[in-house]
């Protein structure tokens, strides 16, 4: 498995890592057992970046992180642990982020994740008011002098988000939605990391699975699943399901997508590699639900880099089929 380090804590962590939203909630029925079988099958696959967050199952998915931490114990290479703090914030109050509340949260984290300090929280997508207050980020400041946590980033959802949280000394990494169908960040924010040393965290990387090419205009998604609930956007941001895209059009666009796939490679795979070509990119953290998805993930590191005809192809899909609907939003 390929390492990339985030400069500004020197830090060093798979280029491919495990998201675990769907290990806690919103994505289907996962119990424990499987829910473990996926964290060790990572580890075993070199994955050493697992990302959650605090409001995951209300804690499921940290707590579940925390047992296996404990099974594994010292075996393997160390892994890095980023969880997110913020959204158990009513209403998303921008006046909640208080150094109390943000300390009440990470040591709920850490207690559940059974660790003495974070390695990395990461504000949850907080309001954009959040992003740029002297106040927030001196409380962050605070919770590393603390040690209560060893450093801190910001997850976004939009470039100008992404671009203010990069403008703060302090910040370690920012986790934005990057993919074949939302390639906005490729334009300003990619480029401003890579110069201020800022990691990325390239999230929601199949666009919710419509990179796969698993899905067609008749799948149907369990009640409880926010592919089913959130297409247009009623319980959080819209990017967050399908990258914003229209499902329909998205099927078919992520049919030609597949049709791109390199020999060897699947189109999951060939998306991920896709991701993982883009300069700045420090690690890419698809959901997995079992542990031959991890797998079939976690070799998309070792694929050959993809080829220019195929990059051209991906960028031309993009502008024909998704630009024009999506790409002034963000």
């Amino acid at each position: 498995m390929e390492r990339r380090t985030f400069e500004r804590i020197g830090r060093e962590v798979s280029a491919v890592g495990l998201g675990t939203w769907q290990l806690g909630a919103d994505w289907g029925a996962v119990d424990d057992r499987e829910a473990l079988a996926v964290l060790h099958a990572a580890a075993d696959a070199g994955v050493t970046f697992l990302d959650t967050a605090d409001v995951y199952g209300d804690g499921r998915s940290e707590r579940l992180i925390g047992a296996f931490l404990r099974e594994r114990g010292g075996d393997g290479p160390s892994v890095t642990v980023a969880t997110k703090a913020g959204r158990r914030a009513a209403r998303q109050d921008p006046a909640a982020y208080t150094l109390d509340n943000l300390r009440a949260w990470t040591d709920r984290s850490r207690r559940l994740l059974g660790v003495d300090r974070l390695d990395l929280v990461q504000l949850h997508c907080p309001p954009s008011a959040v992003v740029s207050s002297d106040a927030v980020y001196d409380a962050l400041d605070a919770l590393v002098d603390e040690k209560r946590v060893a450093a801190y980033g910001v997850s976004v959802e939009s470039c100008d988000e992404a671009l203010a949280a990069i403008a703060r000394p302090g910040t370690a990494s920012v986790q934005i939605i990057l993919n074949a169908f939302r390639r906005k960040p490729l334009e300003r924010v990619l480029p401003a990391a890579r110069e201020a040393g800022v990691g990325i965290i390239a999230r929601v990387p199949l666009a919710s699975g419509l990179l796969s090419g698993a899905y067609r205009h008749d799948s149907a998604f369990a009640p409880d699943d926010h592919r089913a609930y959130n297409r247009g956007g009623a319980s959080f941001d819209v990017g967050e399901t399908f990258s914003g895209v229209d499902y329909a059009d998205g099927v078919d666009a992520a049919a030609e997508f597949a049709a791109l796939a390199p020999a060897g490679a699947t189109p999951a795979q060939t998306a991920l590699r896709w991701i993982l070509q883009q300069p700045g990119v420090t690690t890419v953290i698809p959901g997995a639900r079992s542990a031959a998805q991890v797998r079939a993930n976690a070799a998309a590191a070792a694929l050959p880099p993809l080829d220019a005809a195929v990059l051209t192809a991906v960028e031309a899909l993009y502008d024909r089929r998704i630009r024009a609907a999506v790409h002034h939003r963000w």
